[in-house]
């Protein structure tokens, strides 16, 4: 497919304050990824570790998700993996990049979580519905943080009730 060649990328960022550590935000969405991330990103219809041995930075995945009715399989690489901190991935076979940062507040009590997702290319095919993009990838990074706010407080409540 043509590429119109270096575009500005269509980005979405959205931020939410979670009531736990950035050690269990971090736990939930980097080092339990793979069994997690299809919880707060439903689109997500399969999942796959192709690296062997614990999420870290350099570890590889596959993803088969289905967007407003449109199947794509891609390739990502885990591209900073800072535990408590950072978690980037970068697509392989697609140009796209997602950021989660943690802030910690409150003496660890509380994280803010500020995720990003950015289209780094457009296809020519695309560009008339650019503007249409924009408002999707906005709005799914602000479903994505209203998703993980809301997993990891339940899971964060059910273990204390199961204490």
């Amino acid at each position: 497919m043509f590429k119109l060649g270096p575009a500005e990328p269509v980005v979405g960022s959205a931020h939410i304050l979670t009531e736990c550590s950035a050690d269990e935000l971090f736990r939930y969405i980097g080092k339990e990824l793979f069994r997690n991330y299809p919880k707060w990103s439903p689109e997500i219809k399969a999942l796959e570790q192709i690296t062997p041995g614990p999420v870290g930075l350099g570890t590889e995945g596959r993803q088969v998700r289905i967007d407003l009715g449109h199947r794509t399989e891609s390739r990502f690489i885990i591209s900073a993996f800072e535990p408590d901190t950072r978690l980037t991935i970068v697509g392989v076979t697609d140009p796209f990049r997602c950021s989660y940062e943690l802030q910690n507040i409150e003496s660890g009590k509380s994280t803010r979580l500020i995720f990003s997702f950015e289209l780094l290319e457009l296809f020519v095919i695309m560009r008339p519905f650019e503007e249409l993009i924009r408002v999707a990838i906005r709005d799914g990074a602000e479903r994505t943080v209203q998703n993980i706010k809301h997993l990891i407080e339940a899971d964060k409540a059910r273990n204390l009730s199961s204490s």
